[in-house]
């Protein structure tokens, strides 16, 4: 089911500071939200860099933008995230006999897994299914590119949609988080064609609906 989203600014954490981070950032911010990065080592004098804590104190949403390895210990360092919208913008990845290639899936997913980790937040997956290449300009292409969101709680998930939608996304609901075991290697996917298919990394899914038959 497609959701539309309500525009309104919100306060965002993003913990992170790589390129999913910034990615992220740039398309939010362009959307009209405002945006602090949640960092180790906040920069001296940065009115958008602010310890963790701090970041997810004064946010709307929180969009975890760090590698998957490094998830437990961010949580652990965030303090209390009870009732906090937590999007996971990670992916389970690692190298193994066949290079890179996801560590979890079917019978779970990485977003279940620090929904565990973090017992009271509302955590949904989404902005996990493309590269930080689309996440920053998803707006170019002509048709919006779609990006599947998961996770329970209603309104929540309403907060979340809005952001997706303002980042240049077309927003598809696909129900819990158990589904995010169905996104993980979505994404996987895309970085197969991307990285190793030889079709870089400036092209996107879409979602097409044939139209009514006169």
């Amino acid at each position: 089911m497609k959701m539309n989203s309500r525009s309104c600014r919100l306060n965002v954490a993003v913990i992170g500071f790589g390129n999913v981070a910034q990615a992220l950032a740039h398309a939010l911010s362009r959307g009209g939200h405002r945006i602090v990065f949640g960092v180790r080592n906040p920069a001296p004098g940065s009115s958008n860099q602010k310890p963790a804590t701090e970041a997810i104190a004064q946010a709307h949403a929180t969009i975890l933008a760090v590698p998957f390895t490094a998830v437990p210990e961010v949580i652990k360092a965030a303090g209390s995230l009870d009732g906090k919208v937590l999007v996971d913008a990670t992916n389970p990845i690692g190298l193994g006999e066949g290079g890179l290639g996801l560590t979890l899936g079917i019978s779970t997913s990485g977003a279940e897994q620090i929904a565990a980790l973090a017992p009271g937040a509302l955590v949904f997956k989404a902005f996990n299914q493309t590269g930080f290449e689309n996440m920053a300009d998803a707006q170019r292409y002509a048709s919006r590119p779609v990006m599947f969101v998961a996770g329970d709680d209603p309104t929540g998930k309403q907060t979340v949609v809005t952001l997706v939608s303002d980042a240049g996304f077309d927003v598809v609901d696909v129900g819990g988080l158990r589904q995010a075991r169905l996104l993980e290697p979505l994404a996987m996917l895309w970085i197969e064609l991307a990285r190793k298919r030889g079709r870089g990394p400036n092209f996107t899914f879409t979602l097409q609906q044939k139209g009514s038959i006169p």
